[in-house]
């Protein structure tokens, strides 16, 4: 649990807690958190919001460079974690803030969007699966179907393991394949087209600045800085502009997969906004935990 919250574990080598294993950094700390879970009945939901509500957990990621120096690894705990989210977490984020997670719980596996690959097994037959129907498609992550010959690009470009072997702690890498998931993957553009289409019917004022500040706040808990404003603003108002000479690749980029455009909405503005809040979904602060 600390691993998953913090990024590294108290014992970084948590597969090896034997011999081989790496000790612990905080060993009096670990053995507490371990005797309280017992002791309050092996509630993990309380242990998970015991650390998010601590004050090792709530500072901030940034440091002086004194600290930085004396401990690039974090392994002292003088500063709040940063580190890339999982592949999974990162999908349903931008299912979440685009309105489109389906928050159902159990049942069976699913299959969302894809890029079809174009693979065959055995005897010629496709390996590219078939979407989901309906809402099932938006499901979290933890529902997804897993095929050994064809594991979800999508998590996978984040280092998520086959499952052919039991893996307990995840290698996270930083790769150029990982931005092209974000801006280019099925998920990733119907939530950009998902998101626009929020921040056009929300009950706020019509222009750029505040339709900006809205797609912020839902998608990073924060308002934005003057100049981050100016800039997707100037992005907002080139996207426009080209669109508009450009109407037939706008209605793909507004329709394509999410659906028709909704009624009464402008096609060109609509295209503009999906690119904009593509961009949102693909700042440092979205894709990192910090």
């Amino acid at each position: 649990v600390w691993e998953s919250i913090f990024g590294v574990g108290i014992v970084r080598t948590s597969e090896e807690f034997g011999s081989q294993g790496e000790q612990p950094s905080h060993p009096e700390l670990l053995d507490w958190l371990a005797v309280d879970l017992m002791e309050h009945g092996w509630d993990l939901k309380r242990l998970i919001k015991q650390l998010v509500t601590s004050r090792t957990y709530r500072q901030d990621s940034r440091s002086a460079p004194e600290l930085v120096a004396e401990d690039p690894e974090n392994r002292l705990l003088a500063r709040g974690p940063r580190f890339r989210a999982a592949g999974e977490l990162l999908r349903d984020q931008a299912l979440s803030v685009s309105g489109l997670l389906n928050p159902k719980m159990g049942g069976a596996a699913v299959r969302p969007s894809a890029p079809n690959l174009g693979l065959s097994t055995a005897f010629g037959r496709s390996n590219d699966w078939v979407t989901s129907l309906g809402n099932d498609r938006y499901r979290r992550a933890v529902y997804t179907e897993v095929r050994r010959n064809s594991p979800y690009p999508g998590f996978a470009t984040f280092d998520a393991p086959n499952r052919e072997v039991c893996t307990i702690r995840r290698n996270r890498t930083n790769t150029p394949l990982q931005a092209f998931v974000t801006l280019n993957d099925p998920v990733f553009v119907e939530a950009g087209q998902a998101l626009a289409r929020v921040v056009l019917s929300a009950p706020i004022p019509p222009d750029s600045g505040a339709r900006i500040r809205f797609a912020f706040r839902r998608c990073l808990s924060r308002d934005p800085k003057a100049h981050e404003v100016e800039t997707l603003s100037r992005l907002l108002a080139t996207g426009i502009r080209e669109f508009q000479s450009r109407p037939d690749d706008a209605l793909k980029l507004a329709t394509e997969p999410i659906g028709p455009v909704p009624a009464g909405v402008d096609t060109v503005e609509l295209a503009a906004w999906t690119v904009v809040s593509n961009v949102i979904l693909n700042l440092d602060e979205f894709l990192m935990r910090r």
